[in-house]
């Protein structure tokens, strides 16, 4: 979506082999997916089914990643608001968060009250990877980084640090993270497998 040379380091797909096959390599991956699920002995068909929905959810529906990519599209080269650029990040970057979250839950037979505070935890932890990376693509060096630094700033997306600043928005993760962790003191039994990756998409650096 951004056209960058650079993922992880390495020539991305459609540098290395042109829109068309990387285009296609998209197609085929999203489509495993729910292959993948669906052919999944280990699962119940009912929860076979119910993941698949989750995922279908999060990835393209109106309320997923999809519509995320295209408000944050549609966003470039004009003011947003503060409701607005939270909105493009939940959806560009939280809804597929919260639906792994959620088929985790689902997959363990979580009750619906706990399915919620999953829900709510992987809310604040899509936009604490939202404002990080933002922060880092102005922070960050591109071996750091594994892909072309600046580029947001260049293609005049809606940022975190665009909006607030590099301070403003540091400050906003800090409390961003607070409430994914403050959400998983609802949950009875071990929590610190989920803590621990919100304190390590706070501290990330590439």
């Amino acid at each position: 979506m951004d056209d960058d040379d650079l993922r992880r380091g390495r020539p991305t797909c459609h540098v290395r082999f042109g829109e068309a096959t990387a285009t296609l390599a998209g197609d085929a991956l999203q489509t495993l997916a729910f292959q993948t699920i669906a052919e999944d002995a280990n699962l119940s068909t009912e929860t076979r089914v119910l993941v698949i929905s989750e995922l279908a959810h999060g990835a393209g529906t109106p309320f997923g990643m999809v519509a995320g990519q295209a408000h944050d599209l549609e966003a470039e080269s004009r003011a947003v608001t503060t409701d607005e650029l939270q909105q493009i990040h939940q959806l560009k970057t939280g809804a597929l968060i919260i639906a792994a979250a959620r088929c985790g839950a689902i997959i363990a037979e979580a009750s619906r009250e706990e399915i919620e505070v999953i829900s709510e935890y992987g809310r604040h932890l899509g936009l604490l990877f939202q404002i990080t990376d933002d922060l880092l693509d102005v922070t960050a060096s591109a071996i750091e980084l594994g892909k072309t630094p600046g580029k947001d700033a260049r293609a005049k997306k809606a940022t975190y640090p665009a909006l607030y600043g590099i301070e403003t928005a540091r400050q906003r993760a800090l409390r961003v993270h607070e409430q994914a962790c403050g959400s998983l003191d609802h949950l009875e039994g071990p929590t610190f497998l989920l803590r621990a990756i919100a304190d390590f998409i706070l501290r990330r650096n590439a």
